[in-house]
This record gives structure tokens, C-alpha cells and sequence, in this order.
């Protein structure tokens, strides 16, 4: 509750917290919007592919001539992670570069703030330990919603109620999956001029409508919560927010999950293309479980929307702000030692899953591409079956064909066994 006070008087002591960041695009870019304002904390050192680029970020959000010429711009992020800072925030979106970035960091003593979930999917958990064996801090972002959804799970277990369900909304239908990046626009109410000016990258935004990013996020939440992901991936029930307690409890009293315990993501559209009533396409949701009658009786007399049972009721985030809400994690491993969520087991994966017939020789384009999309899946499941991750479903040929639908192996595609990614996968497997 006194994060701001502790950042105040670092400031005020000359000794502001200072952060690095890897990545100037639009998260980053909100981000550095914000830094001026927050007395205590400085951003240091920028690294981005082309930092004049990152520049005309730092102008476009409103930096001073004076604090652009006081940062260090790079074009190397493993440079950056041996810079003098606290914190280093990985915000590039690339898997194979986030880890080798954290994992940079991490060896140099740093704080790292892991914006970059795909990365953090594939093998956090590996990074994870090697943060806690140092003494460091190794977080997801606050602001975004991995994070947002493992302080609701984390504030309700410290209240002593069961979790029953978590999760975020977003805008769905079946259709999604087969949407490239030349389709993805129209769905966002957006013209590519307009898009393109925003500084929005196309196959980044087809992420988060062909049902990629939210794999990717649910099976974070998994890992961060010790929350199960569905057996057969997520079902996007449509759901607003009065109906959560009552769709997102276990089949066996009347809702749609198969047990206690479980992530999923509610559509703000019903199957037809109709908008659902009051949902919660940009916010977070924890669905709890009372552990006792008079629990149960609380949750009535203070309003929460409960089930038919009373048993279950739900509390929801309706919004996010991701990069203007960064600084919580920044300020939170500097000044508390303490993550704003972390992956603490391996229990939810992201795979790739063909959004076409695919045919051996061509080259997969990972996330929000044109080749394939990603499925949230028990990690077990995805140990079992040598699944590919969709971290690792970049620029790799395939081997053999693949029909439309079908989920990836490993063995599907020729793999680099020198990349990071591919080697603590490797670890992963090996140990699971």
C-alpha cells in the first residue's frame, strides 16, 4: 500500500530505482509514457533494434528533450542486461530473445520483468529457479494480465476462499483461428492506415484474436497459480460478468468447467456474432468457492453475483492499462524483493496447432502468423505427446504434412538444438 512512498524517498535520497528496457513497442511505449511521473524511478538505458526508433517513442509519449538525452540508446539487449540498473524488463514479444535476455540479466545480478509471456510459457519455470537460487526477483508484468489474475487468485487464498475458476475475457469465435494477419484488422473496427499509425503490429494483434494469446496467458496463470488447464484447451464460453459464478463452476453443479480449480477465458460475443450483456472483454475475473454456509451468506449481504447455490461467486477487474501499470513490477523486485506473479511449476503449455493444410518444406510463422495458432493444454498432455510449443514454432521447416487442426510434435519440424528455447524445452521434457 506505500510502493509510491518507498519510490518517493529513494528519490529523494539520490537514489531513484533504475530500470532498463528491452523493447520500444507499444507495451514498452505505455510504459515510458508513464516514467516521467513517478517520482523514485528512472529509466536508464533503452534497448530496441532500431534505436532511433525507440527515440521517436520516447517523443511521441511525451519525454523531454532533456531525459532523451540523458538515456542510453542500444541496439543490443544482451548489452543491456549487463548495464548498470535494478530491474531489466524484457518487452521484445520474441521468445528465443527474451530468454536469452533474461537469462543475461539474471547472471549479471538484475531484477528482470518478463513482459514477454511467450517466453516466459516456453520455459519460465526454468528461469524461475535460477532467479531464486541468485536472491533476485524474476516477475511477470503488472498491468498485464497474467499478472492481474495471480494477485485476484493470490488475495483470495489469503482470505481463505478456493479458487473454482480465473481467468480474463476477450473477444471470440471459432472463427478466429483461421484469421491472418491480412484479415485481422476489420476485427478491431480498424483500418490498416489507422492501425499502422497507432504503431500496431498485425500479426501481434492477430495474437490476441486467433485465440493465441490467450492460450499463452492461461497457461502463464497455470503455471504462476497451480491452476489446470482444460484437457481439451479453452472453450471460450460466452459470459458476462453477472453469469461467472454460475457458467464457471464445475459440471457437476451446473456449470462448465470440469472441476474446481481451473483457468478459462469468457467471449464478450455469444456464438451467433451478438454481443454478450455487460462482458468482460478487457478485464480479469476470479470465480470463488465459499468454504462455509456463512461464507456463502456474505457473499450475499455484500452484493457479490453469486450462483443459483450461493456457494459460488465471482469478482472481476473490468479493465487493464498492461504498459501504464508496468511500473508496479518494476518498483515492486527493486524496493520489496517480491514478484507481481511468477511461474512456480510447469503446469499449462501453449502448442501449435495448424490453422491450415500444411505441407512438408514450408516454414511456420509462429504466433498470430499465417501457418499456425496456439492451444492452451495440461503440460502434462503436452510432455506426453513431445507437442511443439508455439514459442518455438518460428522460422522452423516443417517435415511432413499437416492437416488443418491438427497439434504439432516436436519431430513435425527440424529444430535448432542450440537455441536457448529449444534447449531448456529439452530440460523441461527431461525432467517432467
Amino acid at each position: 500500500m506505500n510502493l509510491s512512498t518507498l519510490a518517493r524517498t529513494r528519490g529523494e535520497d539520490g537514489k531513484p530505482v533504475r530500470a532498463a528496457l528491452i523493447g520500444a513497442g507499444k507495451f514498452g511505449s505505455m510504459f515510458l509514457a508513464q516514467v516521467p511521473h513517478i517520482a523514485g524511478l528512472t529509466v536508464s538505458h533503452i534497448a530496441d533494434l532500431d534505436p532511433e526508433r525507440a527515440r521517436a517513442a520516447c517523443r511521441a509519449v511525451g519525454w523531454s528533450d532533456e531525459r532523451i538525452a540523458a538515456t542510453q540508446f542500444i541496439d543490443d539487449g544482451l548489452e543491456l542486461a549487463q548495464a548498470q540498473t535494478d530491474v531489466v524488463i524484457e518487452a521484445t514479444g520474441a521468445p528465443e530473445a527474451g530468454l536469452n535476455h533474461a537469462r543475461a540479466a539474471l547472471d549479471g545480478g538484475k531484477h528482470v520483468v518478463m513482459v514477454n509471456v511467450e517466453a516466459d510459457v516456453l520455459a519460465g519455470a526454468v528461469l524461475a529457479k535460477q532467479a531464486r537460487a541468485a536472491g533476485l526477483v524474476y516477475s511477470m508484468a503488472y498491468g498485464d494480465q497474467p499478472a492481474l489474475v495471480s494477485e485476484m487468485v493470490d488475495w483470495a487464498r489469503a482470505t481463505g476462499f478456493e479458487v473454482a475458476a480465473a481467468g480474463k475475457g476477450t473477444k471470440y469465435l471459432p472463427i478466429y483461428h483461421s484469421v491472418t494477419p491480412d484479415g485481422v484488422w476489420p476485427h478491431y473496427g480498424l483500418t490498416p492506415e489507422e492501425a499502422a499509425k497507432a504503431g500496431m503490429n498485425p500479426q501481434m494483434f492477430n495474437s490476441f484474436l486467433d485465440g493465441t494469446k490467450s492460450a499463452i496467458e492461461m497457461a502463464a496463470i497455470a503455471n504462476a497459480c497451480g491452476l489446470d488447464v482444460p484437457e481439451d484447451g479453452l472453450a471460450f464460453p460466452p459470459c458476462g460478468v453477472d453469469d461467472l459464478a454460475r457458467i464457471l463452476r464445475p459440471s457437476s453443479v451446473g456449470g462448465q468447467l470440469k472441476r474446481d480449480g481451473m483457468v478459462e477465458v469468457v467471449s464478450s460475443l455469444e456464438r451467433d456474432g451478438r454481443p454478450v450483456f455487460r462482458d468482460l472483454r478487457w478485464g480479469v475475473y476470479v470465480v470463488l468457492k465459499a468454504q462455509s454456509d456463512y461464507a456463502a451468506a456474505c457473499f450475499k449481504q455484500y452484493g457479490l453475483p453469486t450462483d443459483e447455490t450461493g456457494q459460488y461467486a465471482a469478482m472481476y477487474k473490468p479493465f487493464h492499462l498492461i504498459g501504464m501499470e508496468l511500473s508496479v513490477s518494476v518498483l515492486s523486485a527493486a524496493l520489496r524483493g517480491e514478484a507481481t506473479g511468477q511461474t512456480r511449476e510447469w503446469r499449462g503449455d501453449a502448442v501449435a496447432v495448424a490453422k491450415r493444410d500444411l505441407r512438408a518444406g514450408e516454414m511456420l510463422d509462429g504466433e498470430g502468423g499465417y501457418t499456425v495458432w496456439g492451444k492452451a493444454c495440461p503440460a502434462e498432455t503436452s510432455a506426453r505427446n513431445a507437442s511443439l510449443p508455439i514459442g518455438l514454432a518460428h522460422r522452423v521447416r516443417l517435415r511432413r504434412d499437416v492437416a488443418k487442426g491438427e497439434i504439432l510434435g516436436m519431430a513435425d519440424v527440424d529444430l535448432d538444438e542450440s537455441q536457448t528455447g529449444v534447449l531448456l524445452r529439452r530440460e523441461m521434457l527431461a525432467a517432467s
